[in-house]
């Protein structure tokens, strides 16, 4: 069986069309925003990442959270709830592509075509590749650019984790609030309406 594999610079990857790009290149935000693929791609302080096309249970996974997740901001009209791929900045040269993403309708001026600047609330599936990758860079990051609320959505053990941030205690870094196993209804604190239990969250059978 063929293991996925870690995120690539992309001076080390050739594409699909042929298309090479240089060894070790330091590409700018612009650089990076004008290139066209259907691969998801991050930025991360200079250098390209490409990430491993995401599994059909990690999409189903991702899919119900921003199908549940979008329901309930269009009806209470808080904001926009959108997924991978999107373009997230968190800061001059970090471009992160969660696999769902917020944004309240009071901050829409952050939103654009290309990326949106910074989000209110993000969600990651864990990898199976990179858990670390999900687990603590990406924690450290989001908190460190100030995005209120993180999901850790993890398959391995059917578990979901609710972190935010305390600015009053700790600025920057993120406080646990929960650590949700099946059987359990995990709720934001940044949307108090969005509950979800992770018996659907993790229902393998679902096809519908």
């Amino acid at each position: 069986m063929i293991q996925p594999t870690r995120p690539r610079l992309l001076g080390d990857f050739v594409r699909e069309d042929a298309e090479s790009f240089p060894l070790h290149k330091q590409w700018t935000e612009q650089q990076y925003l004008a290139l066209d693929t259907n691969r998801l791609v991050e930025l991360n302080d200079g250098k390209i990442e490409v990430l491993p096309m995401p599994t059909q249970w990690h999409q189903m996974i991702a899919l119900f959270l921003y199908e549940q997740l979008r329901a309930i901001t269009r009806e209470h009209r808080l904001g926009l709830t959108l997924a991978a791929p999107l373009r997230i900045r968190l800061w001059p040269g970090k471009f992160r592509e969660p696999d769902v993403v917020f944004m309240l309708a009071a901050n829409k001026s952050r939103r654009g075509d290309q990326f949106w600047d910074h989000a209110d609330l993000v969600m990651e599936v864990v990898s199976d590749d990179d858990p670390p990758r999900d687990l603590v860079t990406k924690r450290d990051e989001y908190a460190k650019s100030g995005i209120a609320e993180y999901w850790i959505v993890d398959p391995r053990d059917r578990s979901i984790r609710v972190l935010t941030l305390d600015a009053d205690t700790n600025p920057g870094v993120y406080r646990e609030m929960a650590c949700y196993a099946l059987g359990q209804i995990a709720e934001s604190v940044l949307l108090p309406v969005f509950r979800v239990e992770l018996s659907q969250v993790f229902d393998e059978t679902r096809e519908f």
